[in-house]
């Protein structure tokens, strides 16, 4: 008798979800506390705590909702065998407008095609009500229905650009790749996040946000000075317009080698009046790279997409697998999403510990910006951060310790004046 591996999948999905509720729940709970955390007394004014708590409790309840729907949907898709009833219809959709359904690099763009349409409709009322209710009731939306209509009609013709030619070089490598497969696919994805990351700001990225030099001045100059000290080899320093989209703020860096570039949200800009804060802010970024941080977790990522393919390529002839999901042919793509499926309590596991490692890297980065001398500029950019962006206050630890990539601001405080602490 076959191992049940579709019934196993759906069974542990159902129990994530419930384990991911029951965490929710928790943090629901923290949400509700009507006194800030005593660390945070006297820093975060009562008016920010109450705005926060309304937008982190209405956030709270939207996501019960959209992840119980998700669970469901995404369990009846499994369970009811949509995956190859919909595979089959996109073949007879091929026949239909005359090509044909046995080329499988077709058949799987049609079934994407399929499945892309399906996404958009079950995601868009989620989408449309997160940002014109949720995010407008509390002050940060800042789009108008055309322009959230015209982003989403970009991202389709991306993918619609973008897709069929990535898609149709991995159904030949895994066609052709042999006893080599593994490496191969591999190589194929690390040329093309190289690429990804070299295009993406310099001709997608422009496509939704107009980025513009930091003007001379004051503020540009403490950065290029930081910079410089540290021998990042600084090339551009940007603005970028999120306040047409958002009130929310960020600031990051990106670019290879010798021709690194920082990105500054016009909103941090706005909100951080004291330009040492901004400075101290970019300071933990530029830690992030001092200390390596960005090539450990590239690599990391590059380790954990080989093993992953290693692992594919020894399913991926399974024909009780395939059958288990109710598949009578193995087509390439349907097997890397039974993959994935199949390996879903394993990337559980690897999401909490890489949650844990870039969390300890949060606290080195700004251990580091410390030693720079920006320890009070950065606490106070960390508040200013944390009340603007209205980011919860209450936190669960279990709940933290499972989501957040990064520690919660009364971690990251705690840490900043331990050493103080210890000194006096």
């Amino acid at each position: 008798m076959a191992f049940p591996y579709m019934e196993a999948v759906v069974g542990f999905m159902i129990l994530m979800y419930f384990f991911e509720t029951y965490l929710d729940l928790r943090q629901h709970a923290a949400l509700k506390l009507p006194s800030l955390p005593k660390t945070l007394e006297g820093v975060i004014s009562q008016e920010k705590f109450e705005k926060s708590r309304a937008y982190s409790l209405d956030k709270s309840y939207f996501n019960f909702v959209h992840e119980f729907v998700t669970i469901l949907l995404e369990s009846a898709i499994l369970f009811y065998a949509m995956l190859p009833w919909f595979w089959k219809k996109s073949g007879s959709f091929l026949v239909l407008v005359g090509l044909d359904e046995e080329n499988e690099i077709f058949h799987t763009l049609a079934f994407l095609a399929g499945v892309m349409i399906w996404s958009q409709i079950t995601d868009l009322p989620f989408s449309l009500y997160s940002t014109f209710v949720i995010e407008t009731r509390h002050g940060f939306n800042k789009q108008t229905t055309w322009m959230f209509f015209r982003d989403l009609f970009k991202g389709i013709c991306l993918s619609i650009l973008l897709g069929p030619p990535i898609v149709s070089a991995i159904i030949l490598i895994v066609q052709k790749g042999g006893p080599y497969l593994a490496i191969y696919l591999w190589a194929f994805m690390f040329v093309l996040s190289l690429v990804m990351m070299t295009l993406y700001p310099v001709l997608i990225a422009p496509l939704f946000n107009k980025f513009t030099p930091l003007p001379e001045g004051e503020l540009r100059e403490k950065i290029e000075k930081l910079a410089y000290s540290l021998k990042f080899p600084l090339k551009k320093l940007f603005v970028v317009d999120g306040s047409t989209r958002s009130s929310h703020s960020n600031a990051y860096m990106y670019g290879f080698f010798k021709n690194k570039r920082i990105v500054l949200y016009d909103t941090l800009i706005q909100q951080c009046k004291n330009d040492e804060e901004i400075v101290a802010v970019i300071a933990h970024e530029l830690g992030h790279w001092k200390l390596n941080h960005t090539m450990y977790s590239f690599i990391a990522v590059q380790i954990l997409t080989l093993l992953q393919f290693g692992g594919y390529t020894l399913v991926r002839n399974s024909t009780d697998l395939f059958q288990s999901f109710g598949f009578d042919t193995q087509p390439v793509l349907i097997g890397l999403i039974i993959f994935q499926h199949t390996v879903i309590p394993l990337q559980h596991l690897v999401s909490f510990g890489l949650n844990l490692v870039s969390r300890a890297f949060e606290f080195q980065a700004d251990a580091f910006a410390k030693k720079l001398g920006y320890g009070s500029a950065l606490r106070a950019g960390l508040v200013k951060l944390q009340e603007e962006n209205l980011s919860s206050m209450n936190t669960d630890p279990w709940y933290s310790a499972y989501h957040y990539s990064h520690p919660p601001l009364v971690e990251r405080l705690a840490a900043i004046d331990e050493p103080d602490k210890k000194a006096d």
